[in-house]
C-alpha cells in the first residue's frame, strides 16, 4: 500500500510512465545573517537547510497531496515548483525542461486568497487571463471568465468585490483565477486552511467535482489526513525540518468519483489513515522535543 521514495535510476525510468514533473535531488538552503551590521549587533545566524535531497516524480493527471509537521518546508517546496524561489542544489523539471521561474504552465491557489480588493470577482479572473494572454480577443477572454465563474459556482456574484463575499467564495475566485490561465499543473497551498469546517468540506467536494471534469495535475499542501485521503491519488509524507526530506509516498487506491460519506468504508482506508497519523505524530513529537532541548 505504501512505497518508498522513488529511486530515479535508469531502470526505474524505463519502467515508469514519463513524469510530467520531476524533482531531482532538490536542496534548499536559506543563507544566514553574516553581514557587518548583523555582526555588530550580535545577531548573526547560520545557514538554514530547509529541504535536503528531495527526489520525486509526478505523473500527468494525478492529484498529489503533501503532508508533514509544521515548519517542514512544504510551502518552500511548493514555491520552488511554482518558480517563486530557486533551489540551492538539484533541479525541478516540467516536461523535461528546468523550471527557471513562474510560468503560465503552473497556476497557484494561496491560503490567503491574494485577490485584488478593488476588483470584482470577474475582474480578478479577467486580470489573470489578460496578464498571461495579452493579445487574446476581448470576447474570448470574457468567454473564459464566464466559464470559470460557472465552473466554481459563482454565477450571480461576478460583480461583487472580495469584501462583499464569504471566505469560501473568495477561495473559489482564487481557484477560478488559477484555472482560467489553463495551467498544466494546479498548485494549492493549504487552500482551505482558513475556512470553517462546513465550508471546507463543501469546497473539498467542489475540488473533487472540478478535478473530475478537468483532470489536471494537482499538488496540494494540507495538514488534514481526511482531506488528503478524500482527494489524492498519492500522498507525499515529509519529515520534520530542518533538512526535511520525503519519508514515504502512499498510493490511495480508492475509486473515483469519491463520496466522503463512504470513504471510511473503502478497503485500506483505516490502514492508510493510521499510517499517516503515526507519521505525523512521530515527526511532530520530534519537533517539540527539539524545541524543549533548545530552550
Amino acid at each position: 500500500m505504501s512505497i518508498a521514495p522513488l529511486n530515479l535510476d535508469k531502470q526505474t525510468e524505463d519502467v515508469l510512465p514519463s513524469a510530467q514533473l520531476s524533482l531531482r535531488n532538490v536542496t534548499k538552503v536559506f543563507s544566514g545573517k553574516k553581514d557587518f551590521f548583523s555582526k555588530l549587533l550580535r545577531k548573526t545566524s547560520g545557514d538554514f537547510v530547509a529541504l535536503e535531497d528531495i527526489s520525486l516524480d509526478i505523473q500527468p493527471n494525478t492529484f498529489v497531496s503533501i503532508i508533514g509537521p509544521s515548519g517542514c518546508g512544504k510551502s518552500t517546496l511548493l514555491n520552488a515548483i511554482a518558480g517563486l524561489s530557486s533551489v540551492t542544489e538539484g533541479e525541478i523539471l516540467l516536461n523535461g525542461a528546468p523550471i527557471r521561474g513562474p510560468g503560465s504552465d503552473r497556476g497557484m491557489v494561496f491560503q490567503n486568497y491574494a485577490l485584488m480588493p478593488w476588483m470584482t470577482v470577474e475582474e480578478n479572473i479577467s486580470f489573470a487571463v489578460e496578464t498571461v494572454y495579452p493579445r487574446l480577443a476581448v470576447k474570448e477572454r470574457q468567454r473564459i471568465v464566464k466559464e470559470q465563474i460557472q465552473l466554481v459556482g459563482l454565477v450571480g456574484a461576478q460583480k461583487k468585490h472580495p469584501h462583499e463575499i464569504s471566505g469560501g467564495m473568495r477561495q473559489r475566485v482564487g481557484i477560478a483565477r488559477a484555472l482560467a490561465i489553463n495551467p498544466q499543473i494546479l498548485l494549492m497551498d493549504e487552500p482551505f486552511g482558513a475556512l470553517d469546517a462546513l465550508t471546507r468540506g463543501f469546497l473539498q467536494d467542489e475540488i473533487e467535482r472540478i478535478w473530475e471534469q478537468q483532470r489536471k495535475t494537482v499538488i496540494m499542501i494540507t495538514h488534514s489526513i481526511e482531506e488528503a485521503l478524500l482527494l489524492s491519488d498519492r500522498i507525499v509524507m515529509m519529515t520534520r525540518g530542518p533538512a526535511a526530506r520525503v519519508d514515504e509516498i502512499l498510493d490511495v487506491p480508492f475509486p473515483r468519483p469519491r463520496n466522503r460519506e463512504m470513504l471510511d468504508r473503502y478497503p485500506g482506508y483505516h490502514d492508510l489513515k493510521a499510517e499517516m497519523e503515526s507519521h505525523l505524530s512521530r515527526e511532530t513529537r520530534a519537533v517539540e522535543e527539539a524545541r524543549v532541548r533548545g530552550r
